[in-house]
C-alpha cells in the first residue's frame, strides 16, 4: 500500500544540489489502473497501481534493461523526466522532490509517504510548501504524461 501527500513549493530548497537524487523516467502503459515503466538511474522496474489518490496498493516488478526499451515504445503519452532529490525529515520520514523536465519543464512536486492514513493525515508541512495537491489528480505523473 502506498500512502502519500503531494505539494506544490513556494519556494525551492538552497542546497537542493548537494541532496542525494536519482535520475528518473517514466512512461505509461495504461492510465487506469495504472501501469507504469520507470528508469531510475540503472534500475528498470514496471509498476502497478491501484486507484485513489492519497492511498492506493501498488506492486513493484523488476525489468531487464532490454525489456524497459521494448516496453517504452509502447507507452501511452509522453516520456516524463525528473530528478528526484531526497531530503531527510527528523521524525524517519523523507521527502522526495521532483524536479521535471520535459515535458512540465521547471515544476516542482514534493511527495512524503507515510506509514498509515493517520499518519499522512495529520502531518504539518514544512513552511517552504505550497499548495497541497494530494486530491488534484492533475498533479499525477499518469495524468501530467498525457499533457
Amino acid at each position: 500500500m502506498e500512502i502519500e501527500r503531494k505539494w506544490l513549493l513556494k519556494s525551492v530548497p538552497e542546497n537542493l544540489s548537494d541532496c542525494p537524487h536519482h535520475i528518473i523516467e517514466q512512461g505509461y502503459l495504461n492510465t487506469a489502473p495504472v501501469v507504469r515503466i520507470r528508469r531510475q538511474d540503472a534500475q528498470y522496474i514496471l509498476t502497478y497501481k491501484g486507484s485513489g489518490l492519497m492511498a492506493r496498493e501498488e506492486y513493484n516488478l523488476p525489468l531487464t534493461k532490454e525489456a524497459y526499451e521494448h516496453l517504452k515504445t509502447k507507452i501511452d503519452g509522453r516520456l516524463i523526466s525528473k530528478v528526484r532529490y531526497l531530503i531527510p525529515l527528523p521524525d524517519g520520514l523523507t521527502i522526495e522532490l521532483d524536479h521535471f523536465s520535459s515535458p512540465h519543464e521547471g515544476l516542482y512536486l514534493a511527495e512524503i509517504e507515510f506509514p498509515s492514513v493517520e499518519a499522512a493525515e495529520s502531518y504539518a508541512a514544512p513552511d517552504w510548501f505550497g499548495e497541497d495537491v494530494t486530491y488534484d489528480p492533475a498533479y499525477h505523473n499518469s495524468v501530467m504524461s498525457r499533457l
